[in-house]
């Protein structure tokens, strides 16, 4: 009997311990990934059931009426469409190239996935996307490119996210380029391009509200030279989304050149220095060494840029209050706008029609860069 029991309690005892090892990363792991369901998921969860829902308040406190997918409908198809999709006109004939070249992309896209037989599912993703692109672009070209068109809040966002982000690239990678190079002076000119990234938004938007008046900024003599002290920016409604273009540039750019400037120096000397010895110019060395070698950053860059940048909020509000009109308001402005009208429903379910179009952009450049991506590495 002792030998039997001395033989039996071994194995007990290994199988007690491998099953502590096995519930011990999970022990460990469950307070993180409970703070994470609080922090992100439960809020996000709250969210949607608001989107559904009409909130009240009344003398006895919060009343909550689930209503389904009214506050949608309201936004896409009711009261609330135009201050949403803007008024649709006929678009220009630039505007009718403009989305004929985006329908012959798209229906190109298609083609190759079925030329390469690809799966069902693929062709079937690529054409509801190239839909989905189809529809956003015939709702900016009819708005923003038509002569009676207005565009609405949708329809700015874009043009901020899309103007700004390739100016901010554009500007930001040219910054980089000259820093880079062995300039007398550049060390300072790296602190300087950074000042604009250490202010707030708020602070950036009194700041151009203040070189934007032409009658009472510190650019007044400047405005008064130009003939221009009579015109008022926030009253003309490309003059107002200029300006609150130009203060997002200012404000971002430097996030894309100290990436860029830090990309452009951690790659391999050796490769440039051969193409200099074979007679290589500077333009040829950025288009096959250094590009290249930055765009696994860039797309990372720009990705990250295009979600914050869909977010814009501070620099409308300050600068311009979304006028004149709604002409420079965004779609956080205008969630943000109805959350104080106590609409806090409708203004969920802006947040989610934003959540979804931010997504939809994300996956789509994702994977119209992930094959070159892959490609140079």
């Amino acid at each position: 009997m002792a030998t039997l029991t001395s033989t039996a309690n071994p194995p007990t005892t290994r199988a007690r311990a491998s099953r502590s090892e096995r519930l011990a990363p999970a022990a460990f792991l469950l307070p993180a990934v409970l703070v994470v369901l609080f922090v992100s998921i439960f809020p996000l969860l709250l969210s949607l059931f608001l989107s559904l829902s009409r909130l009240r308040f009344e003398a006895g406190g919060l009343k909550v009426q689930f209503v389904g997918l009214d506050n949608y409908r309201k936004l896409l198809f009711g009261s609330e469409q135009k201050v949403l999709f803007g008024t649709i006109a006929t678009p220009s004939l630039v505007g009718w190239v403009v989305l004929g070249a985006v329908a012959f992309l798209m229906l190109a896209a298609v083609y190759r996935a079925i030329r390469d037989a690809r799966s069902g599912r693929a062709v079937v993703g690529r054409a509801l996307a190239g839909m989905m692109l189809i529809g956003l672009t015939y709702l900016v070209v009819a708005s923003l490119l038509a002569p009676e068109g207005r565009p609405g809040t949708m329809v700015v966002t874009m043009l901020y996210v899309i103007v700004g982000i390739t100016l901010q690239y554009l500007i930001g990678l040219g910054l980089a380029l000259l820093c880079a190079q062995q300039l007398p002076g550049r060390r300072f000119f790296r602190v300087v391009f950074l000042l604009p990234m250490m202010i707030t938004p708020v602070g950036v938007g009194y700041l151009f509200r203040m070189l934007a008046d032409t009658n009472k900024g510190p650019l007044e003599p400047l405005w008064v030279a130009l003939g221009m002290q009579d015109f008022a920016w926030s009253n003309n409604a490309w003059g107002a989304r200029i300006a609150v273009m130009i203060g997002d540039i200012w404000q971002w750019t430097p996030f894309m050149f100290i990436v860029l400037l830090a990309a452009i120096e951690g790659q391999e000397v050796e490769p440039v220095e051969a193409a200099i010895v074979d007679g290589a110019s500077h333009w040829d060395i950025f288009r096959h060494i250094t590009l290249p070698a930055i765009l696994p950053v860039s797309t990372t860059l720009i990705l990250i840029r295009m979600i914050e940048a869909f977010k814009i909020i501070d620099l409308p509000n300050i600068l311009t209050n979304g006028g004149p009109g709604t002409a420079t308001e965004t779609m956080t402005l205008y969630a943000y706008r109805i959350w104080r009208a106590l609409d806090i429903g409708g203004s969920a379910a802006i947040a989610y029609l934003l959540l979804f179009l931010v997504t939809f952009f994300a996956t789509l450049y994702v994977r119209a860069l992930r094959g070159r991506v892959s490609t140079v590495r």
